[in-house]
């Protein structure tokens, strides 16, 4: 075995050169939220493992291959680390009795966890942003949360593409359960191994295999537009037209059914050509029946999460990303009296606004000027102990051609916040 420690595989490191982009993306995202009115929920990263099985559904991806899940040894409870975070905000709402004042508009940050094959985009510990809507009926919500991450793309200067379906009614969903079983089942020669064994469980996840022999069959399938009931259909009509209104392009994809079981009716997805396979950045839709499922009074409700890393990449990909920030201004010092004066100029600079990096580990004043200029900061501020005898500063620019200034605190306060 390695002496080499290193980070679990899929579990990455975000290193001071990325902090950056997702300083942006998280402040971004933080503004954009308030003017929506939503409201931060912050849960644990374990639950319980029924928790996600009675939410997500036993039969998906998630639940069966890609959950981590353990046995607490104190006491034997089946834990898991949480793969998504619809199922904890609903959990949490019912808990603590949030809706019994009406709806709520509810958001979340934070690591999510799944055992996938690690590949560029999709890692087993990633991040997502979540937005739940619970306790509002009608088509309003779903188009607030589509116009929602139309905005954001506009406040980060990315622009994926939107997909729109609708997924209906339970009976509807059962309806066309029973037919895609018959369709399949007289094609069973073409079905792979992971579609027999979803075929009499949750058939309606055939419909999104990436098996391309299988491409040809599903495309046949019967499409759940057919079954839909005509209160779905008048849904989907509703949010289809506000979105005409809004301006906001989407197209309708009828094998857009998402990959957890809660769904109903509008389910979108907003999607990329520009990060190859993983092309989905933001996901969502309506889920009525989840509260009531995890043992809360029924309430409708409807959210979608999107995925930071993936995001962080769509910004690079589209040459949206920040630069990297520079401080306003590297303090370089020398001698005894010059370092405690040099202290108390980077205070006060600090008090004032001005971002300072003081010089530290000692070395000339040559030394120390080559770090400032690395630094990338506006200006280098030198002191000794003249400066320091004066009470002053000497101001050299690092970025123009212009000439070096002995100054007080306050002067050049007044340039630095320029």
């Amino acid at each position: 075995m390695s002496n080499n420690l290193q980070s679990v595989r899929g579990m990455n490191d975000m290193l001071p050169q990325d902090g950056p982009i997702w300083g942006f993306f998280e402040e971004t995202v933080r503004a954009w939220l308030r003017a929506y009115g939503y409201r931060e929920i912050r849960t644990p990263i374990l639950e319980n493992t029924p928790l996600f099985k009675r939410a997500i559904g036993e039969v998906t991806d998630i639940v069966e291959k890609e959950m981590y899940t353990f046995i607490d040894e104190l006491n034997g409870e089946s834990l898991t680390l949480r793969p998504e975070g619809t199922a904890s905000c609903v959990r949490a709402a019912i808990q603590h009795n949030l809706l019994y004042d009406g709806g709520k508009r509810l958001w979340y940050m934070g690591p999510m966890f799944r055992h996938e094959r690690p590949q560029k985009g999709r890692y087993r510990q990633f991040h997502q942003v979540g937005v739940e809507a619970l306790g509002f009926a009608g088509p309003d919500v779903d188009v607030e949360h589509i116009l929602m991450a139309a905005d954001l793309w506009k406040r980060l200067g990315v622009s994926p593409i939107l997909e729109i379906n609708t997924l209906g009614d339970a009976e509807a969903r059962r309806r066309h359960r029973e037919r895609l079983i018959k369709h399949f089942e007289a094609n069973a020669d073409v079905l792979d191994e992971d579609a027999k064994r979803r075929l009499h469980s949750n058939p309606l996840r055939i419909l999104d295999t990436k098996n391309p022999a299988m491409q040809s069959l599903v495309e046949a399938a019967p499409k759940l537009i057919d079954d839909l009931d005509e209160e779905s259909l008048a849904h989907f009509d509703v949010v289809q037209r506000r979105l005409d209104a809004l301006g906001i392009a989407f197209r309708i994809n009828t094998r857009l059914v998402r990959g957890l079981d809660y769904y109903n009716r509008t389910v979108f997805e907003w999607v990329t050509d520009k990060l190859g396979a993983q092309g989905t950045v933001c996901a969502g839709g309506r889920y009525d029946g989840l509260v009531e499922q995890l043992g809360g009074k029924a309430a409708p409700a409807c959210g979608f999460a999107m995925g930071v890393e993936r995001l962080l990449a769509l910004l690079e990909a589209e040459g949206a990303a920040p630069a990297l920030q520079a401080p306003d201004a590297y303090l370089v010092h020398a001698g005894e009296a010059a370092t405690a004066w040099a202290w108390q100029v980077a205070r006060s600079l600090r008090e004032a606004g001005v971002n300072v990096v003081m010089h530290a580990g000692g070395g000339s004043f040559k030394s120390q000027m080559k770090k400032a200029d690395a630094s990338g900061a506006r200006v280098a501020l030198i002191v000794g102990d003249n400066e320091a005898a004066e009470q002053k500063l000497a101001l050299k620019p690092l970025r123009d051609a212009a000439e070096q200034a002995v100054l007080n605190v306050a002067e050049a306060t007044q340039i630095l916040l320029k």
